[in-house]
């Protein structure tokens, strides 16, 4: 039976550079922290247990990520990797392996993570390393004369032979954690930064006869770790692209790749076609045929096949249903569920609304609280007055009515089966199915009335 896994990840750093109160393991990247990331790299394993060593931000970092099933390590105050990781010893199983992650490092694929657990399974210890060619700042690799990796030496502590070496350290390892345990509990701080290192371990580990095994990313944008805004934006573009090159491969359109923002999940149906500046955020399902316009914003939205949203749509909490047509400029809050070959025009705004086959909702206007049946046709500049300023009321149209511009329909208020309410009608009964309704003052026109003039 193979040892099961225990994951490390070192999230304790303040992150100075950010210059931000917020601890630099919950800024976010793609919409999720980049803790976030790495623990769901690390949840793809089936780890045994996970382990995050927290420091700077106190209380704040197992709040916001709110897990209680991962365990806690504090680690005050900050003396080096190797410090940060005896936090964890506690709380590991000494018969697993141990896998060491850093919560500012977020995209390091779970294929990779999966390599190194194999070659820890199979006795030796698994260490990402990396060709850079600038490597300047990270620790380098120094191997044998076999070529085997002896040992890693900090940038600081590096002679300029070893300053040389384009191999360098990414931090990230696998190995036993019982042994792992006895190597922390020899280190020791005598070196440039007066820290204690994680990796003197491979040292250790090395002149024991222990084998250490390098492994390598498929692009070294999985080993790249933030530490100032600039980094962040630049790992943030860098995800974008491989998320973008990953829609089109599947066949999805997208007029400008580098346009392109994916906040969560985007699950795509054929001939899918996304115009520029769009965000998606949370969950978004796109049917087949679906064409989004340019400057849209949905989140947490199921669309059916063949919907069109027009430009500078915003739509959150919501399902379309198939045909339907959409924008420019709507607004679809939570809540509304549109079915098949829905029209809403421009300037329209629709929260917690169900809205039947085929009905139209074109021009100007507010429907919140409502349910409209099938074949509804609501005029240009209709509003359902749906709150009366301690109360929502529901408002319900029935099948094949006429709402006439100008209309207000104050709930609660049922409008029947094929009624028809004339333009600027304030509606505050029930208007009967079938027939006409109106409500609207006397039309009068007064003869010889003069408009006032200004006076000089």
């Amino acid at each position: 039976m193979s040892a099961p896994l225990n994951v490390v990840i070192l999230a304790a750093g303040k992150g100075t550079r950010m210059q931000s109160d917020l601890p630099k393991v919950l800024h976010p990247l793609a919409g999720r922290p980049l803790l976030g990331h790495v623990l769901a790299a690390a949840d793809s394993l089936s780890p045994e247990r996970i382990c995050v060593v927290y420091g700077h931000g106190g209380e704040t970092l197992p709040q916001v990520i709110g897990r209680t099933e991962l365990a806690w390590a504090k680690q005050e105050p900050q003396l080096g990797t190797g410090h940060a990781v005896q936090q964890a010893v506690p709380h590991l199983n000494p018969d697993a392996l141990c896998l060491i992650l850093y919560g500012d490092v977020p995209l390091t694929r779970p294929e990779t993570l999966q390599e190194m657990t194999l070659i820890a399974r199979e006795g030796a210890i698994a260490l990402l390393t990396v060709r850079l060619a600038n490597p300047s700042g990270y620790g380098r690799i120094v191997r044998n004369a076999r070529g085997q990796v002896e040992r890693i030496v900090e940038h600081k502590d590096a002679s300029p032979e070893e300053l040389a070496i384009e191999e360098v350290n990414t931090g990230i390892l696998c190995l036993p954690a019982g042994k792992l345990a006895g190597w922390l509990s020899r280190l020791t701080n005598e070196n440039a930064q007066g820290e204690y290192y994680l990796t003197d371990v491979i040292g250790m580990a090395a002149a024991e006869g222990e084998r250490v095994i390098p492994c390598h990313p498929a692009a070294a944008w999985e080993v790249l770790g933030i530490n100032s805004r600039q980094q962040l934006a630049e790992l943030e573009r860098t995800h974008q692209r491989n998320l973008a090159e990953a829609l089109m491969a599947r066949g999805v359109t997208l007029i400008d790749p580098a346009r392109l923002d994916v906040r969560g999940s985007l699950e795509c149906g054929r001939d899918v076609l996304i115009d520029v500046n769009c965000v998606c955020e949370g969950r978004v399902i796109l049917g087949d045929g679906v064409k989004v316009g340019a400057h849209c914003v949905l989140k947490d939205v199921e669309i059916g096949a063949g919907v069109e949203i027009k430009p500078f749509c915003h739509i959150e909490s919501a399902r379309l249903g198939a045909r339907a047509i959409i924008g420019p400029y709507a607004r679809i809050r939570p809540g509304t569920v549109l079915d098949e070959e829905v029209h809403v025009g421009n300037f329209v705004e629709l929260k917690n609304a169900q809205v039947g086959f085929n009905s139209k909702i074109n021009h100007l206007s507010y429907v919140g609280d409502a349910s409209v049946g099938r074949k509804v046709n609501i005029g240009a500049g209709t509003i359902t007055c749906n709150y009366d300023g301690a109360n929502k009321h529901r408002t319900v149209i029935e099948d094949n009515a006429f709402i006439g511009s100008d209309t207000q329909l104050v709930a609660p208020v049922t409008v029947g089966e094929g009624a028809t309410l004339g333009a600027g009608t304030t509606l505050t009964r029930d208007a009967p199915a079938n027939q006409l309704t109106v409500s609207r003052a006397k039309q009068v026109s007064l003869p010889g009335w003069q408009r006032p003039v200004k006076k000089r």
